[in-house]
């Protein structure tokens, strides 16, 4: 391309003139103009001002330039608004010899979208020069043939258009021929040979000339080939076709071998001069690409797969020479029918993902579909698979919106596949399908749940420090962060219970651990307040009740109510020598701070002085006897009895009585020694009392009376002395008798009991029996 001085500031000029032209003009399209081989980085407009819109608003509103086939041949300065020539343009690679050569482009703005069409006329200059397929040409001519008889030359081709195309042909000088050309439909110029002179062969058998063909630039630039002019002897019937136009049909997806079209040339001569064969004159490069012509049998046939898209008609002449040198020529029209070959496009220009949930209708894709398949062929369906929450828009032109119903719930569904279906009305008709795939990002809109409402967990006392007694869990429908919990102890209603000393929770997978031994006696069940807190913003938490029921373990030993054992010597029960058998001596009252089996209790007894005399109650603790006493038995006697409870293993406490047997009470009651007489001295002591009780049967009574009232007068400055305990009314209570129900003490039984100062410890100092009976 020439750069001359003198052409840029016509060219700069022209430029500027056409962008004032196409700017007057914005509506419905805005057109711009520019020559090829402009150079890459040309401000070609200026689209702040052409649409009248700030450079921030169109920076905000991310505006792209798009154009119809993709390619990148422009861009948009962000910071300034310019429209800028992105790469040098080829006129003749862009749209061959159409004329004008245009380009569309849209300018695509969002928030809100907003297209604005616009095309781009791109400007021929005169880069190519014209040439010719053959650097020589023969041509036959009959040497009688007339003046001013037109023979047709073959045509120099010329890539530029419009001006720059071919203008005119010349001819090397000579005084039989000029040449002349004539236009076609197309614009083009084809050259003719004219006789200026008759001829004589004789005289000159072959002529040699130079023809020139020349375009409109600026210089002109010009391409030559050599006419190698052969005169023939007389031949007077030149090959005739029978039509002057053929015109046919094929269609674009025809096989290559197809026949196209079959030409016939008659001649009425004989011999050589009647023989007729085809050649294709004026033919473009593409056109021999594309159809092959049997020179002997006129069949025009396909060597090169059509595309309507690319061209829709070709046109060709046909030259039937004879074997004199005379020729006739006839035009082959042929129109490609379009066929539904090419499949509907579909580009994305903008996609939002991931897509919130929880948000209201979202744009989540724009795109663009087309077919470049003409009439039904190209109209377009487009679609998306039922049963998703989402639409499809249409919107300007050929743009699409796919777009959200209304808000997602993550925690349903997570991620769809939406796939978009364009079909073609065509037959058959062609589909194409994109498949997107959307995320929805998460939200924290769900608390923290718990497995269960409440936990109740059970813990051996006793246990070892941070023993882990159970654990609480929770479930987050939420995703990352937002689902992330965290598990704390809530503060107690309860005063008395220090939780924070008693248990802890790991705040990462919520396990509960013991932080020291737990007592049953003490604390038997206790409860608190969980919360599982996720890490989302805001948080979200919810609570569960935890409720801890301590198990109890044979941790204590029965413990004696009845009779009392830390007198300095064993207690004593009087037993009249007259009871009958199984009269009760008394019963031995004891609890275990246990529960359950653990305070089972069960009596036994150990050791007896005469062990046919007495029995005991396994489960009340009754000891009675078990037969009429005799003179022979023992005034004294003295029982071991064991007290076990029903744990594992059993703990157990021992009970020592002293039982003095009298006779109605009579005889004075004398604290007995603590160590035990011989036999033969209590025989002996025996006897002595019998005397003396029937030597004193007269005063019995009376002596009985009187070691009755002051036995009770001892016993109740005793019980003073001792803080002055109080003599209950009723019965027993009965939480102090054992737990196999075997119910409270006999009616005839009344007990003093006198508990110690300090009332956290539960334990008895002593309880005696009033033997109320004896006096009723």
């Amino acid at each position: 391309m020439k750069t001359g001085r003198e052409r840029r500031p016509r060219q700069v000029l022209f430029i500027f003139f056409l962008l004032g032209v196409a700017g007057a003009g914005w509506e419905p399209r805005r057109r711009y103009f520019v020559l090829e081989e402009t150079p890459g980085g040309t401000v070609l407009a200026d689209l702040v001002k052409d649409l009248g819109l700030g450079v921030a608003e169109l920076a905000a509103r991310g505006a792209q330039v798009v154009s119809e086939d993709n390619e990148s041949r422009l861009q948009l300065d962000p910071q300034t608004g310019k429209l800028i020539v992105n790469e040098k343009l080829d006129r003749e690679e862009l749209c061959g010899p159409t004329e004008p050569c245009v380009t569309h482009f849209q300018v695509l703005l969002k928030k809100p979208l907003e297209i604005f069409r616009a095309e781009l006329r791109v400007g021929d200059i005169n880069d190519h020069s014209p040439e010719f397929a053959e650097r020589e040409m023969t041509v036959k001519i009959i040497e009688n043939s007339p003046v001013g008889a037109v023979f047709l030359l073959k045509s120099a081709q010329d890539l530029d258009v419009g001006n720059n195309s071919i203008q005119n042909y010349s001819l090397s000088s000579n005084s039989h021929f000029h040449v002349s050309f004539r236009n076609r439909g197309d614009g083009r110029k084809y050259p003719e040979l004219v006789l200026d002179k008759e001829l004589d062969r004789e005289e000159q058998a072959e002529f040699r000339l130079t023809l020139t063909a020349l375009d409109g630039g600026s210089p002109p630039r010009t391409g030559t080939s050599q006419i190698r002019i052969i005169l023939v002897d007389v031949n007077d019937n030149a090959p005739e076709f029978v039509q002057a136009l053929y015109q046919v049909q094929i269609l674009e997806n025809s096989p290559v071998g197809s026949l196209v079209a079959k030409v016939w040339a008659k001649d009425l001569d004989t011999g050589t001069n009647g023989e007729v064969s085809y050649s294709l004159l004026r033919s473009s490069q593409e056109m021999s690409k594309t159809f092959e012509l049997n020179a002997m049998s006129g069949e025009i046939r396909l060597i090169k797969t059509l595309d309507f898209e690319t061209a829709s008609s070709y046109e060709v002449d046909i030259e039937a020479s004879d074997g004199g040198g005379l020729s006739g020529k006839c035009s082959v029209y042929i129109q490609v029918v379009d066929v539904n070959d090419n499949y509907p496009e579909l580009t994305i220009s903008s996609l939002t993902n991931p897509i919130p949930e929880n948000s209201p209708e979202t744009e989540v894709a724009l795109f663009r579909i087309r077919d470049r398949d003409s009439g039904e062929n190209g109209r377009t369906v487009c679609s998306i698979q039922d049963g998703v929450p989402f639409t499809l828009e249409p919107s300007v032109e050929n743009f699409y919106r796919l777009m959200t119903e209304g808000a997602l719930d993550r925690e349903s569904r997570a991620e769809y596949n939406i796939t978009i279906t364009v079909t073609d009305l065509g037959t058959p008709r062609l589909k194409t399908q994109h498949t997107l795939t959307v995320q929805v990002s998460d939200v924290n809109d769900n608390a923290p749940a718990f497995t269960q409402t409440s936990y109740t967990l059970f813990v051996q006392e006793n246990n070892s420090p941070a023993l882990h007694i159970g654990t609480i869990s929770a479930t987050d429908s939420d995703s990352g962060s937002n689902a992330h919990i965290t598990y704390s102890l809530l503060p107690t209603h309860d005063p008395q219970l220090a939780l924070s000393s008693i248990i802890s929770i790991n705040a990462d997978n919520g396990q509960l651990f013991a932080l020291r031994a737990l007592d049953y006696e003490a604390l038997q069940t206790f409860e608190f307040r969980v919360g599982a807190t996720d890490q989302g913003s805001p948080a979200l938490s919810s609570q569960a009740l935890v409720r801890v029921r301590v198990l109890d373990s044979n941790d204590n030993a029965p413990f004696v109510l009845y009779p009392l054992q830390n007198a300095s010597a064993p207690y004593t029960e009087l037993l009249p020598r007259a009871a009958e058998p199984g009269y009760l001596v008394t019963k031995v009252v004891a609890v275990d701070r246990d529960s359950g089996q653990n305070a089972w209790l069960s009596f036994q007894l150990l050791k007896a002085t005469e062990p046919g005399l007495f029995t005991v109650w396994a489960h009340n603790g009754e000891v009675r006897t078990s037969r009429l006493l005799s003179e022979r038995d023992a005034p004294k006697h003295r029982l071991l009895l064991l007290v076990k409870d029903n744990g594992d293993p059993p703990r157990s406490a021992s009970v020592t009585l002293q039982v003095l047997v009298v006779d109605g009470f009579s005889q004075p009651y004398l604290p007995l020694p603590e160590e035990e007489r011989e036999p033969a001295q209590e025989e002996d002591t025996l006897t002595l009392y019998l005397v003396i009780a029937l030597a004193s049967v007269s005063s019995l009574f009376l002596l009985s009376v009187l070691l009755f009232v002051g036995v009770r007068l001892c016993r109740r400055a005793r019980a003073s002395s001792l803080g002055g305990c109080s003599v209950p009314e009723g019965h027993f209570p009965g939480h102090l008798v054992d737990v196999s129900g075997a119910g409270t003490l006999s009616q005839s039984y009344q007990y003093e009991v006198c508990l110690s100062g300090d009332s956290q410890s539960n334990e008895f100092r002593f309880l005696k029996p009033m033997f109320s009976n004896i006096l009723d």
